[in-house]
């Protein structure tokens, strides 16, 4: 079951509203590239981020696609839906302007997510498209970069 506001005193503070977007072959995780981007699997990451954002208050959907028009509808559909976007646009980071102008676009705080340090690996890796229309980005720490990003999503969100 979902709460969606949580009573203080005499009136009802409704949660924020976070969506994670996964990119491509992010559905893979946990047996693609393991060295890389290790053993956890997608489904572990949300429910991690689950768990941390009840923690943290947030109310959090999770979603992953390997298609550039999905992740573009889902930021449209974010617009006015919620506050925050935590966003691994997978390898379209580094060539998607699309997806870049959809996430200037619908105008709602957004945090570029990536499990790996993308400035240590490969030239074409290192450098992302999508991160200068972002509030931020996090990238480097696994599995755990979805809770940084998470945590520093409660940060902005904070009352």
């Amino acid at each position: 079951m979902r709460i969606y506001g949580i009573v203080k005193g005499n009136h009802i503070n409704m949660l924020k509203k976070i969506i994670v977007i996964n990119g491509p072959n992010l559905n893979l995780l946990g047996t693609r590239e393991t060295d890389i981007y290790g053993t956890v699997t997608l489904a572990g990451i949300a429910a991690e981020v689950n768990r941390e954002a009840e923690l943290l208050g947030l109310d959090v959907d999770f979603v992953q696609t390997n298609h550039e028009g999905e992740i573009i509808d889902k930021l449209h559909e974010a617009r006015g839906k919620y506050d925050l976007v935590l966003l691994n646009p997978g390898a379209y980071t580094h060539y998607s302007i699309a997806i870049r102008d959809a996430v200037k676009a619908v105008e709602l705080p957004c945090i570029e997510v990536h499990l790996s340090n993308i400035h240590a690996r490969e030239d074409f890796r290192s450098r992302s498209v999508i991160a200068p229309v972002c509030t931020g980005q996090i990238s480097g720490f696994g599995a755990d970069s979805y809770l940084v990003a998470l945590r520093a999503a409660s940060m902005i969100l904070g009352d």
